[in-house]
């Protein structure tokens, strides 16, 4: 499984989902087999998102269409700073 790993502030959650919601690069359609959002417990104002895919291709030609969001103040209303995101691999997953 390969994964789009995004993080990046936000002004406002309730925004930044809304906005996340409206799906602007079609997750589905892109490609996207799963999604978590995770926020860290002592910063709010802070998401993380892992987009798990079958292929690089899949989830490098979803990266750059965010990015093409991301330019946008309209599409992407809540970011609070520039987002950080990788294309990574999964080396081990184990289950205790």
């Amino acid at each position: 499984m390969i994964t789009v790993r995004i993080e990046h502030p936000v002004k406002s959650f309730a925004t930044w989902k809304g906005a996340f919601d409206a799906d602007p690069v079609d997750r589905r359609g892109s490609g996207v087999r799963r999604y978590q959002i995770f926020r860290p417990i002592d910063d709010p104002a802070f998401v993380m998102i892992d987009l798990d895919f079958d292929s690089e291709r899949q989830a490098t030609e979803f990266l750059t269409a965010m990015r093409r969001v991301w330019r946008s103040p309209q599409a992407a209303p809540a970011l609070g700073g520039e987002p950080r995101a990788r294309v990574v691999q999964a080396e081990e997953t184990v289950s205790l």
